[in-house]
């Protein structure tokens, strides 16, 4: 890659970082999807960024197949073409000449299928750690089902993503409704308790022996020095709990953020409030639960409309 090429790419990754307030993995993806346009295409300096040059790596990115004989998915391929556009939106901004941003669409992709369970599984899921505890007679057990409990019910509370879930500290203060966290893009929002949760967490608290500062810790044999659960940890607890609940979809901490949010707006919240306590930045995000909205008013329409006849 021609010296000042890389000069550029650089620059543009620290500026996402710092100054967009981009994750570290984006970046990471960002310099790859880069890199690999720049050697596809052949691309030295930023005047070689060219219609035909990105037109030529489009057509070469669809006719790549993935580990299992698949062609990417349009939404994939759009990843590589958002990373070019942002580095193009960069260098414009630097008044650096190359091809403008804006001669980059990104291709047409299916409306995505939210990945939702009935209100009746997730209350299964969310009363199935209480269960196992009253089941066990096992304090180790016990134990972890108060604070598999904490998790879903903290999970369904507050729509935290799962990262953000376990990156909570054990000060945390329930003497409030509401906590700040600091999410993706390192911006911070307020997001809120039920009674239930915080009903739960007092009670996992209460009950734990050991002193490490992480509020979710893992209490198997194995634990190690570093207890506090990771993401990967809490996605297996909430799965086993679905399948205990006897849930046949699969079910992530994702899925119950989706449940919080689509509670909310079936309960008359308005899109934008919603956007907020997600932590969503663009409201194109928070659309995507509308459709589910437009469903129950359409069930609405079905149960009551024009019932008393012609």
């Amino acid at each position: 890659m021609h010296s000042s090429l890389e000069a550029y790419k650089q620059e543009f990754l620290e500026y996402i970082e710092i100054e967009r307030g981009r994750a570290v993995k984006t970046v990471e993806n960002y310099d790859r999807y880069l890199i690999r346009f720049f050697t596809q295409a052949n691309v030295k300096t930023p005047k070689d960024i060219t219609e035909t040059k990105v037109r030529e790596f489009r057509l070469w990115l669809n006719r790549q197949t993935t580990s299992n004989g698949t062609t990417l998915k349009r939404r994939t391929q759009n990843y590589y073409l958002i990373a070019i556009r942002a580095f193009l939106k960069f260098l414009r901004k630097r008044g650096i000449a190359s091809l403008s941003p804006e001669r980059i669409e990104l291709a047409k992709v299916p409306q995505r299928d939210l990945d939702l369970i009935t209100r009746a599984e997730l209350n299964r899921l969310l009363t199935s750690p209480m269960k196992v505890y009253q089941e066990s007679e096992n304090e180790n057990e016990r134990l972890r089902a108060l604070r598999d409990n904490a998790i879903v019910q903290l999970l369904f509370s507050t729509g935290l993503r799962v990262s953000e879930l376990v990156s909570l500290n054990s000060d945390i203060d329930l003497s409030k409704d509401e906590m700040s966290i600091r999410g993706k893009g390192d911006k911070v929002r307020v997001v809120f308790f039920s009674e239930d949760a915080k009903s739960a967490i007092r009670k996992y608290l209460d009950a734990r022996k050991d002193m490490d500062e992480a509020l979710f810790v893992n209490m198997g044999r194995n634990a190690g020095s570093e207890l506090r659960l990771t993401s990967r940890s809490v996605e297996r607890i909430v799965k086993h709990y679905a399948t205990y609940a006897g849930i046949t979809k699969k079910v992530t901490p994702h899925v119950v953020r989706h449940s919080f949010a689509t509670d909310l707006l079936q309960n008359g919240a308005d899109i934008r409030s919603v956007q907020a306590l997600l932590g969503h930045a663009n409201i194109a995000t928070t659309q995507v639960y509308t459709h589910v909205t437009d469903k129950h008013l359409k069930d609405i329409h079905q149960k009551f409309h024009n019932k008393s006849g012609a």
